[in-house]
């Protein structure tokens, strides 16, 4: 059977409920195991020529965990993709704080990350250009234009202090096998810190996405801190690109929630705009291709555009004589990517009943979280910390009394390993009662080990200042785990005094006001008719013109055969053969009277009716006539029901057998019904022509 590759890890991936690592495959396709069911076994009741049918069904539910647990989303613990998990791991391994080449890394992460260099490659330079957890030397690419990096071998990086800080622990990590046995690595890095929000979040799974937003680090330690505090926050995100957000129906980042961005623009003289921040998730490029679009579109009318992003991004967006700044900002923010709407779906990975399950948290209880981990991984620490403390407090008293009471003296005279150890225990017994703990052989062992160097330049007041030092520390240590909470907090504290200077927020929070796409458009484009073939369209010059129109109207067309239909304006769309009148409809509605008379296909008779027009629904064919095939024989349309004809004049087919063939028909009788009423009878006989008497 061939294998099936999984996608790459620059697809953002989401979690199925019910997903566990006992499920996940190294790799997503491989050959059955022995616990897979027989062909037979297999088989579904009733179908005996599908023995695999189970087989694929427990191959996909485990291609879609291992999608979503090892490759989209990332653990609510460190707020880490494995594949950026692994590249920090890596980091962190080869760290000696100079630059290393991005090649090196991407070669050496492949230890750990099994799925080629791109997508290590990419997931890295995601990373470094974000800046908080990997600095960049070289040419990262650009996130205002979407350039991208240049090849691994030419740029260089290097851990933050700020990863080293809040990332990296080997005592409080837990470890596991890399796909191939060879090498350890971290399950989830002891992250004190919500990497998550900070760098925020995307990836796409089998069934499943994943959306976090980036938030500001000041925002985030200011929130831990209160949460700590068991005070109220609120954290709005803060995109890089910076722009103006609407953050009313943000739903705290869970789904079902939106955020309105919009570029920030400036109008610079009479007839030229500048957009000097953009949306979120947009570039400079993506930004400019829409507005040409929209231009060549007709939704908006502009000269040119001049990119003159560098480090700031600056786009010169030039008018043509006589337009408004003010409404070309309004039709840049209805028609093109000046203004995004975003749909946060905040999904992590979290470990549920001792199995990894993907769950959709709000980014407060994803930050409380983290929080609270933080706390624990503070005590983890400070425990490991006391008991190091502790064994060294041991150590150095036992080596005091060994050289100030000279019990090495005592084994001068021992000729064997056992009676060594027994002479040293004797001579420590006296002082036994001075220590915290008994003495064991590794500790006399370790008193062995002390050279004559150290012992003849012993200082007693130096080895008291050091014992003193750390009781000093031991103390300070049971006080910080005895009052936690206040440890964390001075801990956040820290951290935004170290690395919160200059990170100032950049997206704006305000109201977006949502601009109504017919409150802006202009009518500047031109509509046409070709009658015959039954098409119409914006700048035919070969054909009819009708009239002046907007992008957004709409367009009724009656045809001969008795039918009409509603189109929105575009280039070219088919409407009906034999076009006998067409109109733009209002945006308040269709309020024409209209005066129709059909010959019925079905009786041959031929009706007159008066309509309005009602509601209708674009591309749907509505029959003005009482059977299909009939023929239109007399059309109008008027505003004013004063202006509606009051009598016809009708001619009827020399071929029938009428003796009055030219008569004049009152039209005062009808009165206006429903566009899909009858009508009252005119003639039995076919009609040649109608005219106004």
């Amino acid at each position: 059977m061939p294998k099936r590759t999984p996608p790459s890890d620059d697809q953002p991936e989401l979690p199925l409920d019910g997903a566990s690592p006992e499920s996940t495959p190294a790799v997503p396709a491989h050959a059955p195991s022995a616990d897979t069911p027989s062909p037979a076994d297999a088989a579904p009741q009733g179908n005996e020529h599908a023995p695999l049918a189970r087989s694929y069904k427990t191959w996909f539910l485990d291609y879609a965990s291992y999608v979503i647990l090892d490759r989209a989303v990332p653990h609510i613990d460190d707020g880490l993709k494995p594949v950026q998990r692994r590249i920090l791991h890596t980091f962190w391994e080869q760290d000696d704080g100079r630059f290393h080449k991005v090649a090196n890394i991407v070669g050496a992460c492949m230890r750990f990350h099994p799925h080629g260099d791109a997508s290590i490659g990419a997931a890295l330079v995601g990373i470094a250009q974000r800046g908080y957890l990997v600095e960049p030397q070289g040419n990262f690419g650009n996130l205002l234009t979407g350039d991208d990096a240049a090849a691994p071998r030419y740029i260089e990086a290097r851990l933050t202090p700020f990863a080293r800080e809040v990332l990296f622990n080997p005592k409080t990590t837990t470890w596991q096998a890399s796909y191939d046995g060879r090498a350890k690595e971290p399950v989830t890095l002891p992250a004190k810190f919500p990497i998550v929000l900070l760098d925020g979040a995307e990836g796409i799974a089998v069934g499943l996405a994943t959306k976090i937003l980036p938030h500001n680090f000041n925002d985030l330690c200011r929130a831990a801190i209160n949460h700590l505090q068991g005070k109220r926050f609120r954290i709005v995100p803060d995109f890089p690109s910076a722009g103006i957000a609407d953050f009313a129906d943000y739903n705290d980042g869970e789904r079902g929630g939106k955020v309105k961005v919009r570029a920030k623009m400036e109008a610079r003289g009479k007839y030229q705009i500048a957009i000097t921040e953009l949306p979120y998730g947009t570039t400079t490029v993506s930004l400019i291709e829409s507005i040409l679009a929209a231009n060549a579109k007709g939704k908006i009318k502009i000269k040119h555009v001049d990119d003159n992003t560098a480090d700031a991004v600056e786009i010169l967006v030039h008018l043509p004589q006589g337009a408004d700044a003010d409404q070309v900002m309004n039709q840049l923010y209805v028609f093109t990517d000046c203004q995004v709407s975003i749909s946060p779906a905040a999904c992590v990975i979290d470990t549920v009943d001792g199995r990894d399950k993907p769950v959709f948290l709000g980014v407060s209880e994803i930050l409380r979280r983290s929080v609270d981990k933080t706390v624990q991984l503070l005590r983890q620490e400070l425990s490991i910390k006391l008991g190091e403390l502790e064994q060294q407090w041991h150590w150095d008293s036992l080596e005091r009394i060994f050289i100030e009471e000279r019990v090495y003296r005592r084994i001068e005279q021992s000729k064997t390993w056992e009676s060594v150890l027994a002479e040293i225990h004797a001579g420590l017994k006296p002082f036994v009662k001075k220590l915290r703990r008994a003495i064991t052989d590794d500790d006399v062992t370790r008193l062995t080990e002390i050279r004559i160097k150290r012992i003849s330049a012993y200082n007693r007041f130096k080895a008291d200042e050091a014992i003193k030092a750390v009781e000093a520390e031991i103390k300070q240590t049971k006080y910080d785990l005895a009052h936690l909470t206040d440890c964390a907090i001075k801990w956040f504290e820290t951290l935004q005094e170290k690395y919160g200077k200059g990170r100032k927020r950049r997206t704006t929070c305000d109201e977006v006001e949502q601009i109504s796409a017919a409150e802006v458009v202009t009518a500047n484009q031109k509509l046409y008719v070709n009658r015959e073939e039954g098409f119409v369209g914006l700048n035919w010059r070969q054909h009819e013109f009708v009239t002046e129109c907007t992008i957004l109207d709409d367009v009724v067309c009656f045809m001969g055969d008795a039918t009409c239909k509603v189109v929105k304006v575009a280039d070219k769309v088919f409407v009906g053969k034999d076009v006998r009148h067409l109109h733009v409809i209002p945006k308040d509605g269709d309020d024409r009277f209209y005066t129709v008379i059909y010959q019925d296909k079905e009786s041959g008779k031929a009706f007159a009716k008066r309509f309005q027009l009602g509601g209708t629904t674009r591309e749907k064919i509505y029959n003005l006539a009482a059977s299909d095939g009939s023929r239109l024989v007399f059309f109008d349309e008027t505003k004013n029901v004063e202006a509606m004809p009051a009598k016809l004049r009708v001619q009827l087919s020399g071929r029938c057998s009428a003796r009055i063939k030219d008569f004049e028909f009152d039209l005062r009788e009808l009165t206006v019904g429903s566009r899909g009423a009858k009508g009252l009878t005119v003639t039995h006989y076919p009609i040649k022509d109608v005219t106004r008497a």
